[in-house]
């Protein structure tokens, strides 16, 4: 397999447009993509291969739907509902599948269960342990969860990372967060000690280029731990190198219509998923899943 640091960003396929993406992720042979506006079959289920949509999964009680992410450990998937500050989780394993989601005119999932976070969770990955991470947006925490929904670990953000939207957890224990609101001072991906100290950061006051972005929003950490950036205003999607330099632009605004919001990296298939929405007249207003070679 080519180094992710030789990534040309290839597009091989557009996932039907509809409405907004709040999340894409993968097991197996499926691809499950996260609707934020639906109060129903929230969840679209594709096969991985061909791209085609095979059945829905509606979540009870889901509120606004910020991030989902599976785990074939716990043959599992986790969304974040930031409405009403809570963890849903959907249990994936074939025979919830093929009893739930085999007939089209049965949405509703039976393995769902949720908990409550005690604040706005945003972006979410798996721990090295694999539990779920929730980044906190407004204590500018991350909080570790079990699959259970138990809470084991917290780590609190120092004062200048302001606006967390999404942390993955690196080998070493070290986490890449991911800040920056259109407001804020500063729009960083930064290297974070486990003990919630900054060891090093990528960028600065908000831009457009090669050093700088403008809402950091989403993050994607390979093998090497090369790290993919969501730099949502600016419509592009970054290269970063294991010591958080610039390699280069791997989408560019040229090839996405709206804002990347949501990555998916897929090492397997050598391919990754970019969610971008349409911002009109001050919310989004559509969405689709592109995706791209590595």
């Amino acid at each position: 397999m080519r180094s992710v640091y030789d990534a040309v960003g290839r597009e091989i396929q557009r996932l039907p447009q509809a409405e907004t993406v709040s999340g894409v992720t993968s097991l197996d042979n499926h691809l499950y993509m996260l609707r934020g506006s639906k109060t129903s079959e929230q969840v679209e289920v594709y096969n991985i291969d061909s791209y085609r949509l095979q059945r829905y999964l509606t979540v009870p009680r889901l509120g606004t739907a910020y991030d989902i992410v599976a785990c074939a450990h716990n043959r599992c998937a986790y969304i974040s509902d930031s409405s009403h500050k809570s963890i849903h989780k959907i249990a994936l394993s074939g025979d919830t599948l093929a009893s739930g989601f085999r007939r089209w005119t049965r949405p509703r999932c039976p393995g769902v269960t949720h908990w409550p976070v005690n604040d706005k969770p945003l972006g979410l990955s798996l721990s090295l342990t694999h539990g779920v991470l929730v980044t906190c947006f407004e204590v500018r925490k991350i909080k570790e969860f079990s699959t259970d929904g138990q809470l084991l670990h917290e780590v609190a953000l120092p004062d200048d990372v302001v606006s967390p939207f999404h942390s993955v957890q690196l080998s070493s224990g070290e986490f890449i967060v991911c800040h920056g609101n259109p407001g804020d001072p500063l729009h960083r991906v930064c290297l974070v000690s486990s003990d919630g100290h900054v060891v090093k950061s990528f960028g600065a006051p908000k831009g457009s280029s090669g050093q700088q972005m403008n809402v950091p929003i989403h993050l994607a950490v390979d093998k090497n731990e090369f790290v993919f950036v969501a730099d949502s205003n600016n419509r592009r999607v970054l290269l970063l190198s294991p010591s958080l330099t610039f390699v280069r632009q791997v989408v560019s605004s040229e090839q996405l219509t709206w804002r990347p919001r949501r990555i998916h990296l897929d090492v397997t298939r050598q391919c990754f998923y970019v969610a971008h929405n349409e911002y009109k007249d001050s919310k989004f207003t559509a969405g689709q899943v592109v995706v791209f070679s590595v």
